[in-house]
């Protein structure tokens, strides 16, 4: 393999590390958001009314579905240009 096949091929590598652990992060911040019930079990602050228990857990709604959605699309990129 030529010098610059094996640059090249040492960049796709380092990219798709880089990407795998971006998709681990995306997956397990949600999880660790809403496992971690000591930091949010609490009445206060309020929004409208509702206490931050509740209002904090439905954020994490459309928060979960775009983490979801941006692991996907890092996936199938991945997926897609494979060498």
């Amino acid at each position: 393999m030529g010098r610059i096949g094996h640059h090249r091929l040492r960049r796709v590598h380092r990219i798709r590390r880089v990407r795998h652990v971006a998709v681990a992060l995306l997956l397990l911040a949600p999880a660790a958001g809403l496992l971690w019930v000591p930091w949010y079990a609490g009445a206060s602050p309020r929004l409208a009314g509702t206490p931050f228990f509740y209002w904090y857990q439905l954020a994490w709604v459309p928060g979960c579905g775009l983490c979801l959605l941006a692991a996907y699309v890092l996936t199938r990129h991945d997926r897609r240009h494979d060498p």
